[in-house]
């Protein structure tokens, strides 16, 4: 009878084990956990404040006509800012420009890196594993080091001042990192679907197009979304290959608004650093419907 009675009260003490060297180990006290959870909420609140100061200040002072480097809010709210720079040659022009050497870039490297992950992930070969080191190690290299012998070989091959030339190279210097990145969503992909489709009679382009790509949509709009934004803020390399005014994009017109002798002109800049990050929230919208887990669930029989 007592033992019955001892033993809820016996079942409410906190567990221990035994640990390290015989010693006892006790569940984690209340105070420590609340001490933890203070330190992530303190380090999340600076990394948030890190981020949100720049991006006031660009929403502020893209209102402000008498804009200046500090964050503070505009004693009157105008729109001059943005009429000031509403032309073509300042912001229309270089916003397609931008657009269309991003969308161009980013299909070609998203045809490419399909095709190229497809034998890495279906077919085991000895070369496999250097190939991805090879590819692994060009995604190191730093764009600045190859600027020099491209430069010499556009001259060379009177590519300099060519949108298509610079195109090529941005797609060439993005397809590393998408084949890699292709490569890892195309292993998700069970073969068990495909061999189903041959069995159909499909033959291999049909299948990698009508079964893998459609199931590697999350993954290649994951892609998609990471070429894109490499190449609409690549602003070097534009810099260097392309020399006509009417040819560059605006991740290089942005720089007219630092004038010379330190001027810089705070309200028109942050105008058009809001206009020029709109097309890529639009983007990242439209990707982001494809974005989410693959449906593969009982497509393959355990």
């Amino acid at each position: 009878m007592s033992e019955a009675i001892r033993q809820p009260v016996a079942s409410r003490r906190p567990a221990r084990t035994v640990g390290h060297r015989g010693r006892l180990n006790t569940p984690t006290s209340p105070t420590r956990h609340g001490l933890s959870a203070w330190l992530s909420y303190i380090a999340m609140g600076v990394v948030f404040v890190a981020f949100i100061l720049p991006l006031l200040w660009l929403f502020f002072a893209a209102f402000d006509g008498e804009a200046t480097f500090q964050t503070k809010i505009p004693r009157h709210w105008t729109l001059k800012n943005f009429a000031a720079i509403m032309t073509k040659d300042q912001t229309f022009l270089p916003l397609w420009n931008s657009f269309l050497i991003s969308a161009v870039v980013t299909v070609i490297v998203l045809a490419c890196a399909v095709l190229c992950a497809y034998p890495l992930s279906r077919y085991r070969s000895k070369f496999n594993k250097p190939f991805l080191y090879a590819i692994l190690f060009g995604t190191c290299l730093p764009i600045t080091c190859l600027m020099v012998p491209v430069y010499s070989l556009f001259v060379m091959l009177h590519l300099l001042d060519s949108m298509t030339g610079t195109i090529f190279f941005l797609a060439a210097s993005s397809l590393p990192m998408a084949i890699w990145m292709t490569k890892n969503f195309m292993d998700s992909v069970p073969v068990e679907l495909e061999e189903a489709a041959w069995v159909d009679g499909a033959s291999m382009l049909k299948s990698l197009r009508l079964v893998v790509v459609p199931l590697m949509k999350p993954g290649l709009a994951a892609v998609s979304i990471f070429i894109l934004m490499g190449t609409w803020g690549n602003f070097f390399v534009p810099y260097m290959l392309l020399l006509s005014p009417n040819k560059q994009p605006a991740s290089v017109t942005i720089y007219s608004f630092f004038g010379q002798h330190g001027m810089i002109i705070y309200g028109q800049l942050a105008a058009f650093s809001l206009i020029y990050s709109l097309p890529v929230v639009i983007m990242y919208v439209i990707a982001n419907r494809f974005l989410g887990t693959y449906s593969l669930a009982g497509g393959v029989k355990g």
